[in-house]
């Protein structure tokens, strides 16, 4: 059964230093060196556990390797470290490094279009996905959740603000972009009726098929602003050009992001085994602080959760 996979949106290919991992880099692929029995991912030692290894699928096991769909770029989750380069990095890729680190495994991700992923997971083309993706009741049907962060859409707007944006209902009216198949494309669609019952135009939702290309519209003047996750948002708005790219609006009324929600790490329901791991996995790098350290590397320590969860979605 295929169904549709809305999450997030935002961002551009963005030059970060890389980490020495367990992976080596972005290509998936099975075999390899046998993964070090300690790494050290930003700044933290992780240590190889015997027992979750021993935990592990057969498959996975035998393999050494847990194959990984993620969607690029798409900071601070997933980035380039160089453009035209396949090496990745992004707390995504660099939390994948710690969990293969504590099970024993490679975690090989492989640069997936994003409406492509639970399709491919459902195909068997991948154990795992790791995409900022939002753990929701419909994509439970196909595929497990492990919750990892907590966080909410926010509004990405052109730098200085010009247009005085800080709500939704400042977005009636005006041309607004969003990644296509989206929770934020849904969360736009379904504040139409809002607009109009304001009295007000609804707003003009511009498509794009990847946040990098909503944000060059933004950049370009073509959108009034771009409605992505809020880490996303605040990520683009720190580091884009320095810093003097973007801004971030704040709704005081939505501190986390409209409908925050639980992102979670997908496992294929065919590997129960391989859920159960990386959820124990999860929860050691919660327990000693690593999950956060990580999330606040890249500016979003608050988004990290206390507990490692499965299948948390409210919706």
């Amino acid at each position: 059964m295929y169904i549709s996979v809305p999450r997030r949106g935002a961002a551009a290919v963005l030059a970060c230093t890389a980490l020495v991992v367990v992976s080596g880099c972005g290509a998936s692929g099975s075999g390899g060196a046998e993964p070090a029995s300690s790494d050290k991912i930003a700044g933290v030692t992780v240590t190889r556990d015997v027992a979750l290894h021993e935990a592990l699928p057969e498959r996975i096991k035998k393999a050494g390797t847990v194959r990984v769909a993620t969607d690029v770029p798409y900071p601070p989750f997933a980035m380039f470290v160089t453009e035209g380069k396949s090496e990745l990095t992004g707390l995504d890729y660099d939390l994948g490094q710690a969990l293969g680190a504590k099970l024993g495994v490679r975690f090989a991700f492989t640069p997936t279009k994003f409406d492509g992923i639970v399709p491919a997971l459902q195909a068997g083309k991948f154990d795992a996905a790791m995409s900022a993706l939002t753990d929701n009741k419909e994509r439970q049907k196909v595929v497990d959740f492990v919750d990892y962060s907590r966080s909410g859409s926010g509004i990405l707007v052109a730098e200085g603000n010009p247009a005085k944006i800080s709500t939704l209902d400042d977005l009636c009216g005006r041309k607004v972009g969003v990644q296509a198949a989206t929770n934020q494309y849904k969360l736009l669609e379904g504040h139409q009726a809002e607009c109009r019952a304001a009295g007000r135009k609804a707003a003009d939702i511009q498509t794009f098929p990847k946040d990098s290309d909503a944000q060059l519209a933004l950049r370009s003047g073509k959108v009034t602003a771009e409605v992505v996750t809020k880490p996303a948002a605040g990520w683009s708005a720190k580091t884009a050009d320095g810093g003097k790219a973007f801004d971030l609006a704040e709704d005081p009324k939505a501190p986390a992001g409209y409908r925050a929600s639980p992102n979670g790490i997908a496992v294929s329901r065919q590997l129960p085994q391989l859920t159960d791991a990386i959820r124990r996995a999860l929860q050691a790098l919660i327990d000693d602080g690593t999950l956060t350290k990580i999330c606040d590397k890249y500016g979003v320590a608050s988004i990290a959760v206390k507990e490692a969860t499965k299948n948390a979605a409210v919706d």
